[in-house]
């Protein structure tokens, strides 16, 4: 049986704010993975430039703080076999031009603006997604995912509560 990897996948303001753009990208989400945790938040400039610190002196890093504190964000763990490539698949070449036209029908071909406004992040290792859900949802053990909840998810039953916006165990 495949183990169930786990990915961050960051819905970026202006996607946020687009309800069509919203709701494709949420449909994406749930029929191609688990959505393990699900939030929204609004960052503020110290968080949003803790998050991206691996950039810092980059020539995009001021522009990429400035509009992830523009408004809400989606903050997913996503779960699934190869999660991490499957995330970063289904969004595409991280610039949007080039991804209109090598992928047209990614998610960043279809909603991304610019290099900086390309719709969503997906974290590039699973070592990089380990500490990028730590850095969003602290409380998150990854003792009990690998012990506990990832056999569950493998083996269900779970159900997707669109409420919640995350699959959970049927009762």
């Amino acid at each position: 049986m495949v183990r169930l990897e786990l990915t961050l996948a960051i819905i970026k303001p202006h996607a946020v704010k687009n309800p069509v753009a919203l709701s494709y990208i949420r449909n994406e989400i749930k029929n191609k993975f688990i959505v393990v945790k699900t939030k929204r938040v609004s960052l503020d400039k110290e968080t949003a430039s803790n998050f991206y610190k691996e950039h810092v002196g980059k020539f995009f890093y001021n522009r990429l703080v400035t509009f992830m504190c523009s408004g809400s964000v989606d903050v997913h763990v996503l779960g699934g076999g190869g999660a991490v490539a499957g995330w970063r698949r289904a969004l595409g070449p991280t610039a949007a031009l080039r991804a209109q036209f090598l992928q047209p029908a990614c998610l960043r071909a279809l909603f991304g603006i610019s290099d900086t406004r390309n719709v969503a992040h997906g974290s590039d290792s699973p070592a990089s997604a380990e500490r990028e859900i730590k850095f969003f949802f602290p409380e998150f053990s990854f003792y009990d995912w690998h012990h506990t909840d990832e056999v569950m998810f493998r083996k269900g039953p779970i159900i997707f509560n669109d409420y919640l916006f995350q699959h959970v165990r049927k009762l």
